[in-house]
């Protein structure tokens, strides 16, 4: 996968229903190339299909967890390129301090999860990373 790859499957992700010609247009590409890569990422089994984004409460039973990761040396920008086209991280936050980034994971079962972290750990440019579970909230005020 190259850039336009990466950038293509960020835009999918944000919103999946985008048609072809909004794609192309965010991309500065034709339609075509557009078409031809959707087909190929699917093609390829990087895009495993099309899912609807629900309220975090809406799903009670998800699993949801939080990944602590290092990026080694200057690699940030490839690094989080990759995590915003993995299908199970949900959000991504850049932090200070030890970390350098914060991904929240959501996976339907700890089976799902487990693979979730296998294609994170994999991604060239992540060193250590470091995941806890969410088991409850708590709100303040009323």
């Amino acid at each position: 996968m190259d850039d336009l790859d990466q950038q293509l499957l960020a835009l999918l992700r944000l919103d999946a229903r985008a048609s072809v010609a909004t794609l192309a247009g965010k991309l500065d590409v034709s339609r075509g190339t557009v078409s031809n890569r959707i087909t190929r990422l699917e093609d390829q089994g990087v895009i495993n299909g099309y899912t609807v984004r629900l309220r975090p409460d809406a799903v009670p039973d998800e699993i949801v967890a939080w990944m602590s990761i290092t990026v080694e040396g200057n690699r940030t920008r490839e690094v989080v390129s990759h995590l915003l086209g993995e299908p199970g991280v949900n959000g991504l936050f850049d932090t200070n301090g030890r970390w350098d980034l914060l991904a929240e994971l959501r996976a339907p079962n700890l089976g799902a999860l487990s693979q979730v972290l296998d294609r994170v750990r994999l991604i060239k440019g992540i060193g250590t990373t470091e995941t806890s579970i969410h088991l409850q909230s708590y709100k303040l005020g009323s």
